[in-house]
């Protein structure tokens, strides 16, 4: 906002903030269902109460104009919505003052630059322009000092490598964005190993004089904290404005009526406004300004942050504070369409196992790793040790026992391991105890790259059961052991479910008329013979798998009885008639759940979860622990290089996750330990593009560092620091990237031989005879004509070409030509994607 009117900001700026500004920002993405528009308006620390009132009448003239479908949200400087800091991918930067006093500063190749930022965050970045002190420094975070030319990322001693690695990318989106690439960047990872940076730091800062502070713990959210949501009606009275309290979580959709505004508390984490479509003008009007009012009544932070959403239009994260949440005509998975007030038996969608391979997205939406064709062994835990189970009776589970299931399927002619771990609802504690502990013993064995399932009785996913093809069984109580201390009872109950190999199972359930209902087959098993009742609901497919199962329950003969036409033995076994579920009953209804991403951390002492909004594969930070919630199923990624306390802990984090969750989640909904680089289909499926090589291509921190130079030495550099000069002979030559000496990106070093000859030495003092960088090549340009270069031998290549980088010596226009893209867009690419296209056009 600029004298109080809303003033386009250039896409180059996106991202920067004036403390002394409000901003607003429309976002608009595609979606299934047409398309989203988030209104978010930001206030800097130090914008006016006339320039917030005005952002704030702003944003609702342009829901009104909008048609009142955006989402809106009251954004505070620091303290901004995850969802709004996905936006800036490489990082938000706040700038001292306002428009009036330096918007000139984001023009490309401006030099004229002495600041200090501080970085702060793994995921989501954002960087504060500090004093220019030493004092602003502490030991946890990184400081991106920032001459125009020259920019110096200093690293706190205690900063993980994903901070020093968003550093860089912040860092690198500077140089590329707002210097045009035209700035050297250097790295202090040890202050020891970098005496020419930091003597250029004290010539900026002066002489360091004491400690350096210990690193700010950053201030987030617990999960008890985030579970605590209270819905309050917000109506007037007599002239006056009420609010009242009516609910406490689990909160449930109904609690919400069009006539009326809400306001939803998270703990004072964020408060939520909804507004219904039949509440009046004003009060939709008033939606921000009560929320504020309830903060400051409330007593929270001016900074909570706020989003007001309209009935029928709510965000995803509103939606999951619900223990259910369903949308009229919503289809859920694929398939099941929900429609308010009809029958909702959900019938078993038939798929074709073989597309999984080529259709990732369905193995995730399917729950199914593959086609279920590989091999199986399973072991019981007995006197706490594993003891092999007779395949004969594989599949057949008893609630007294727990399980191993080793599951091996080949994948790109390599096996891959899934270990289900099976807990009896009868099982010991010992017994769970010792069933993961022999877990992690047995992954061992298997090269640490099994991906292990906790299933609880009951609760088994669908992979689990299409390993078993149909044959899937599971008794109440008792155990499969030898010796078994009470004689099975002489009559049973079973409840099978499901329409093929894939999808059934056979469960056992008390002996009594009750458990019967309408929609299902159910096997009763008595000393003389084994009935098998068919419910008025069920298919002719579900009747076949039930005959299946039979045998496997029963060496009786087989009696086929329909529902209604009942024998009076039958009635008898189950100790007499009674009421059971006949009518056709309503299936519970959930949305299609929005997959969420969070990071997890316990370092603190208390479990913390930052949430990755809009993510991606780029978002796995390898020394991280990250939970993907996808409702059905909890999957936690274990990165290479997290640390032991997070792995050991990780499973302990996904169940605080799940009974601290606001809807109210099921205990027992199945946790998938995955690890790095061995990432089932039904894993990379909730993610676009997933890249299989990432893990052994993608830049570690320490390859994106040693990228920024190929050159070995520069015999100068002169950075202009208010007409002082710093001269680059009084410093030892010494090794760029290891030392973290300030180097210029390989893709960019052209201009540096060409232009800006006062800040930069001309190539004449370069020592031709090291690893020649494609800039500083023998002939003062390091430019060669594309005829030059491709489809050449070593021998016929100019002197000073390194044969392995031939496309460096293209000109920028010409290599756009060939390639398609920029050199910098090109060295992004995981280095196997840049040999392919180098052999295409003759330039490997």
């Amino acid at each position: 906002l600029q004298n109080m009117k809303m003033v386009p900001v250039p896409e180059k700026a996106y991202g920067t903030f004036f403390e002394g500004d409000c901003y607003i920002i429309l976002h608009t993405k595609r979606t299934s269902r047409g398309s989203a528009v988030d209104l978010h308006y930001w206030i800097g620390k130090d914008s006016s109460q006339d320039e917030q009132g005005a952002a704030a009448m702003y944003v609702t003239q342009l829901d009104t104009a909008l048609g009142g479908s955006p989402v809106q949200h009251r954004e505070v400087q620091g303290h901004e919505s995850e969802t709004f800091q996905s936006y800036f991918r490489h990082g938000i930067i706040y700038k001292k003052g306002g428009v009036a006093s330096g918007f000139k500063h984001v023009e490309t190749n401006m030099y004229n630059i002495k600041r200090l930022l501080h970085v702060k965050g793994k995921k989501h970045v954002s960087a504060t322009e500090v004093a220019l002190s030493w004092d602003s420094f502490n030991k946890g975070d990184v400081f991106l000092l920032d001459l125009g030319k020259v920019l110096i990322q200093w690293n706190g001693p205690s900063c993980s490598i994903a901070e020093k690695s968003r550093g860089l990318a912040l860092a690198r989106s500077i140089r590329d964005s707002e210097r045009g690439g035209r700035a050297q960047i250097g790295i202090i990872d040890n202050e020891r190993d970098s005496p020419d940076l930091m003597q250029i730091m004290r010539m900026v800062l002066g002489e360091r004089r004491g400690e350096l502070r210990d690193a700010i713990p950053d201030t987030k959210a617990d999960e008890l904290q985030k579970a605590n949501v209270r819905l309050y009606h917000v109506y007037e009275k007599d002239n006056d404005l009420v609010v009242q309290e009516i609910a406490t979580r689990p909160l449930t959709q109904d609690l919400l009526q069009h006539e009326d505004c809400y306001i939803l508390d998270q703990g004072g984490f964020k408060i939520y406004v909804w507004r219904g479509k039949a509440s009046s003008p004003e009060e939709k009007k008033a939606a921000f300004t009560r929320a504020v009012g309830f903060i400051q009544a409330k007593g929270y932070p001016s900074s909570t942050n706020v989003e007001v959403i309209n009935d029928g239009a709510e965000s995803a994260m509103f939606k999951q504070l619900f223990q259910r949440w369903t949308e009229k005509n919503e289809t859920q998975g694929l398939g099941k369409v929900y429609t308010t007030g009809k029958i909702a038996k959900v019938e078993q969608v038939k798929f074709d196992t073989t597309q999984l391979h080529a259709r990732p997205e369905l193995a995730a939406a399917q729950r199914m790793v593959d086609d279920a064709s590989g091999e199986i062994e399973v072991w019981r835990i007995e006197d706490l040790q594993m003891q092999p189970v007779n395949p004969k009776t594989y599949g057949q589970f008893y609630g007294g026992d727990c399980y191993l299931i080793l599951y091996t399927y080949l994948r790109s002619g390599r096996p891959h391991y899934i270990l289900y771990m099976w807990q009896g609802r009868h099982a010991s504690v010992d017994e769970i105890t010792a069933c993961a502990l022999n877990a992690i013993e047995l992954d061992k064995k298997y090269g640490d790259e099994a991906v292990q399932v906790r299933v609880t009785m009951g609760k088994e996913p669908r992979h689990f059961l299409a390993i078993f093809k149909g044959k899937l069984v599971i008794y109440e109580g008792g155990t499969s052991r030898a010796q078994k201390s009470t004689p099975e009872p002489a009559i049973r109950l079973f409840q099978v479910r499901g329409t093929d190999e894939v999808n059934t199972k056979a469960t056992e359930v008390p002996a009594r008329a009750s458990s019967l209902n309408s929609n299902d087959v159910f096997l009763l098993t008595t000393s003389q013979v084994c009935y098998l009742w068919c419910g008025k609901g069920c298919s002719g497919d579900e009747r076949e798998m039930a005959k299946m199962v039979a045998d496997i329950v029963s060496r009786r003969d087989k009696h086929t009885i329909l529902e209604g036409q009942e024998p009076a033995e039958f009635w008898e076994a189950l100790g007499g008639k009674a009421p059971y579920a006949s009518e056709k009953r309503f299936q519970e209804q959930v949305t299609h759940y929005q997959p969420r991403l969070f990071e997890c951390s316990n370092q603190t002492g208390r479990f913390i979860m930052t949430e990755v909004v809009g993510f991606c594969q780029e978002d796995l930070d390898e020394d991280d622990v990250m939970l993907l919630d996808t409702w059905e199923e909890i999957f936690l990624w274990v990165g290479k290089a997290s640390n032991a306390q997070e792995r050991n802990e990780a499973i302990a984090s996904a169940k605080e996750y799940l009974k601290t969750h606001p809807a109210g989640r099921d205990l027992a909904t199945p946790i998938i330990l995955v690890k790095q680089g061995y990432e089932p289909l039904n894993f990379t499926g909730w993610f676009n593009a997933w890249d299989p090589y990432k893990w052994s291509d993608g830049k570690s921190y320490e390859e994106m560092k040693n990228s920024l130079g190929d050159v070995s030495a520069i015999s100068e550099i002169k950075v202009d620091l208010n007409n002082l000069s710093l001269n680059k002979s009084t410093l030892s030559t010494t090794n760029l990237a290891g030392s973290g000496t300030a180097s210029a990106s390989s893709e960019y070093k052209s201009h540096f031989s060409h232009s800006d000859s006062n800040s930069y030495s001309n190539s004449s003092n370069y020592n031709s005879n090291s690893h020649s960088s494609p800039a500083m090549v023998p002939n003062g340009e390091g430019i060669y004509s594309r005829e030059v270069l491709m489809h050449r031998t070593v021998d016929e290549l100019p002197e000073g070409v390194d044969p392995t980088k031939k496309e460096c010596y293209l000109s920028d226009a010409d290599f756009h030509d060939i390639f398609g893209k920029s050199k910098d867009e090109f060295y992004q690419m995981p280095k196997w994607k840049q040999q392919n296209e180098k052999k295409q056009f003759g330039l490997f």
